[in-house]
């Protein structure tokens, strides 16, 4: 159990009441938060929450970070927005300078923009101006956004877009190796014999012509579909498979980059060079920025005018970015996304060996997630999304923030900001064998 202070004045009462917020933001607690540091959220009351939510995957530093905070509170008073068709300002040219030097290779630029949607919107543009092709394939269970060309690419959950016919078309979608739901059961992913790549084949055989497909777009690490880490051959071999056919690669990193996994971007663990890669989240500790990063040849496709927006790069958000790129660096926080993923994911695996309701557990670096099911049902693989609620409510009673995800939400996922500490992971390591206890998994 976290323990908080006693006896502090509330400033509560004084704020608004909740109704006026509404409802279509489904609620993940209904804390009230006076201010964050680090790792953790503080309420009014002076009640300390540990945010392994990290605002959905975006507070990579932590909360208010003094070196991101300074930067925005310097940029703020010397010029608030700049811009990009009109001005250039110093933090935008020096992060396209440094955006284009994140990934092998020498001739990478970059296009910057608001949210992640708006990231993978670009994305589509772009990879069908440069080939002249009109479709676009996504993966079951992927998560792009939630404007119109988005949802039409998301297959995570029907609440996404199930309310929202007609979508925008030439978007088809096809097998992701999701190794715990294999048809033939489940296996390890350094085993796998998923068929996604017979799959694949077949949907240019019943669907679409591979000559008429502008991009492949996918989650190196599946989100919202449940945290799903693909087998290690999975990436390399679609890379070859674009490139025989033509097909540009989109991977979208909106939330496995900057750092989360473990890597810079996720695509560096099995060394697979995309041809387009989507940021967002993590990029600016909580401003609002987004992006995509091009080979040169292919982002001069987009030619002046095609594309825009009036925010996009702002001059404060670019500002807590490159000063977001330098706590990163200067703080090794890669590295230590790397070995408190480690040693929380072996905790999870201890913790878990005593449940029957958890079903797997799986992670990459700081993105970490238990499936739930219900043990004696079926082939024992049916999903159990009450205990899941009920694992997330009793973590949150005891003052810990995690999420939960998948198609049938029953996957609870835990997203430490990558500053965490290890003392920090093992109160959550405790908490949440308290909470799966108390949940009755």
């Amino acid at each position: 159990m976290i323990e908080t202070p006693a006896g502090l004045s509330s400033h509560a009462s004084t704020l608004p009441d909740r109704s006026v917020v509404p409802p279509v933001w489904g609620r993940i607690t209904d804390i009230a938060v006076d201010y964050g540091e680090g790792s953790w959220l503080v309420t009014f009351e002076g009640e300390r929450y540990l945010d392994y939510s990290s605002g959905i995957g975006v507070t990579n530093t932590g909360h208010a970070h003094p070196r991101v905070v300074a930067a925005v509170q310097a940029q703020a008073a010397k010029l608030l927005h700049g811009q990009q068709n009109i001005v250039y300002h110093e933090p935008g040219l020096r992060l396209y300078e440094r955006l284009s030097r994140l990934l092998p290779g020498d001739d990478w630029g970059a296009f910057l923009s608001n949210s992640g949607a708006e990231a993978v919107e670009a994305s589509v543009k772009l990879a069908r101006v440069a080939t002249g092709r009109p479709v676009i394939i996504g993966f079951r269970y992927g998560y792009h956004g939630r404007t119109g060309q988005t949802m039409a690419l998301t297959t995570a959950k029907d609440v996404y877009r199930g309310h929202f016919e007609p979508l925008p078309g030439s978007i088809y979608h096809t097998a992701y190796p999701y190794c715990y739901r294999a048809p033939g059961g489940p296996h390890a992913p350094e085993a796998c014999t998923c068929d996604w790549e017979a799959q694949l084949d077949l949907t240019f055989h019943q669907f679409v012509y591979p000559e008429h497909v502008a991009a492949i777009i996918v989650e190196p690490v599946l989100g919202e579909g449940g945290y799903i880490v693909p087998p290690p051959t999975f990436l390399p071999r679609l890379r070859e498979i674009t490139r025989q056919h033509g097909i540009l690669l989109i991977a979208d990193e909106v939330q496995t980059g900057f750092g989360r996994t473990g890597e810079m971007f996720a695509v560096r663990h099995w060394e697979v060079e995309p041809d387009i890669v989507v940021v967002a989240k993590g990029i600016a500790s909580g401003l609002p920025l987004s992006g995509i990063l091009a080979r040169r040849p292919v982002l001069d496709r987009l030619l002046p005018g095609t594309h825009g927006g009036t925010y996009g790069g702002n001059v404060v958000a670019c500002a807590a970015a490159n000063a977001t790129l330098d706590v990163i660096e200067d703080e090794g926080l890669v590295a230590n996304a790397r070995e408190r993923g480690a040693q929380f994911l072996a905790g999870l695996r201890a913790i878990a060996a005593k449940y029957p309701s958890v079903g797997d557990v799986r992670g990459l670096g700081l993105m970490l997630a238990l499936e739930f099911v219900k043990p004696g049902e079926g082939d024992g693989r049916v999903p159990n999304p009450e205990v899941t609620k009920r694992v997330q409510a009793e973590a949150l009673d005891r003052k810990l923030i995690v999420l939960t995800a998948g198609t049938y939400v029953n996957v609870v996922r835990i997203i430490p900001p990558l500053v965490t500490s290890a003392d920090e992971v093992d109160l959550a390591l405790r908490v949440l064998d308290e909470s799966l206890a108390a949940a009755g998994a």
